[in-house]
């Protein structure tokens, strides 16, 4: 029996997970959901139902799970702990310095619902996460680096949507490449944010919108841009369109230590990816499959990629993974 799964929130990552659905033969689309006029203002690419998310609880036992596609800025601490009441959810939550409280809300809600809810799925964080636990479980006598782009930042773009004043935005994570060298040179450096990253965004704003606080409410916004040296470029809707419509990104996590005096070790983890969203989305997917399955077991709560057993997220046996990647 396919996995159902429903999508709630139909932007770039919700057409990434449609898109992917294709390429996970134990999966099925059930319904989409917006909040949006469904029938008016929403055309998706799938044969399924477009649900307005007031309805969302008439889809209760015809969805295995619901994968939440919406921003986390505003969206996700909102729509997730409501959504965990009634299905069990992946979500990709990623202001890093918030996720021990978004988890426990969400933590909380799932175990009296009884249901699963895997939450900040994706690539950082999520799969880089996971490298970053690794590395440095096994060489405990080093440092950690993780940079970021050049690309596209699906969280820090929304960011910017959601300031006053702002009709669309697209922010550009770029890492200073001097930090990236001494790091790889095996340097147990420490870094503050502005010297590991810089920030370039470029809005579109409203018509009248006042620019100087526009920019002022960017450069000062906590956990996105505050700690990074940012750049702020207003440009007309065209330009946007024309030049900063491509959605790549990747990065890179890298751990160099020693293992004895004279022996250092260098261990790098890295992705380029032609569309953020889409690889974000199959990340999710992944995630889907491990969350039915816990359900499927008995289990209930949160849950972060450090408590999936990695068998989980496969389409294949156990049989076959030890056999074939082992």
């Amino acid at each position: 029996m396919k996995i159902r799964v429903g999508i709630c929130g139909y932007g770039n990552l919700g057409r990434g997970v449609e898109a992917g659905i294709a390429h996970n033969s134990d999966m099925e689309l059930v319904a989409v959901f917006t909040r949006r006029r469904p029938t008016e203002s929403l055309k998706i690419k799938a044969n399924v139902p477009v649900v307005h998310v007031d309805d969302v609880a008439d889809w209760v036992g015809k969805i295995d799970v619901m994968i939440l596609c919406g921003g986390s800025a505003k969206d996700l601490p909102e729509q997730t702990p409501e959504l965990a009441k009634l299905f069990n959810t992946v979500d990709s939550f990623d202001t890093h310095a918030r996720i021990p409280e978004y988890f426990a809300a969400v933590d909380r809600v799932a175990r009296a619902s009884g249901t699963v809810s895997i939450v900040s799925v994706g690539w950082d964080p999520g799969l880089f996460s996971l490298m970053r636990l690794y590395m440095s479980a096994v060489l405990p006598s080093g440092a950690t680096h993780t940079f970021w782009g050049k690309g596209v930042s699906q969280g820090h773009s929304d960011a910017v949507r959601r300031v006053d004043g702002v009709a669309d935005a697209v922010q550009y994570t770029i890492p200073i490449e001097s930090a990236v060298e001494r790091v790889k040179r095996g340097e147990v450096a420490e870094f503050t944010a502005r010297e590991k990253h810089e920030r370039v965004c470029f809005v579109v704003a409203e018509a009248g919108a006042d620019l100087a606080r526009i920019e002022r409410e960017i450069k000062e916004m906590p956990h996105y841009f505050a700690d990074y040296d940012t750049t702020v470029n207003f440009i007309s809707t065209e330009e946007l369109r024309a030049n900063h419509g491509k959605l790549m990104h990747g990065g890179r996590v890298i751990h160099s230590g020693e293992t004895s005096v004279g022996n250092a070790q260098v261990v790098e983890f890295s992705l380029e990816l032609g569309s953020n969203p889409e690889f974000t989305a199959s990340v999710l997917l992944a995630y889907a499959r491990a969350a039915a399955r816990l359900a499927g077991s008995g289990e209930v709560g949160a849950r972060t990629v450090f408590d999936v057993p990695p068998a989980l997220v496969a389409q294949a046996s156990w049989e076959d993974l030890v056999r074939e990647l082992l």
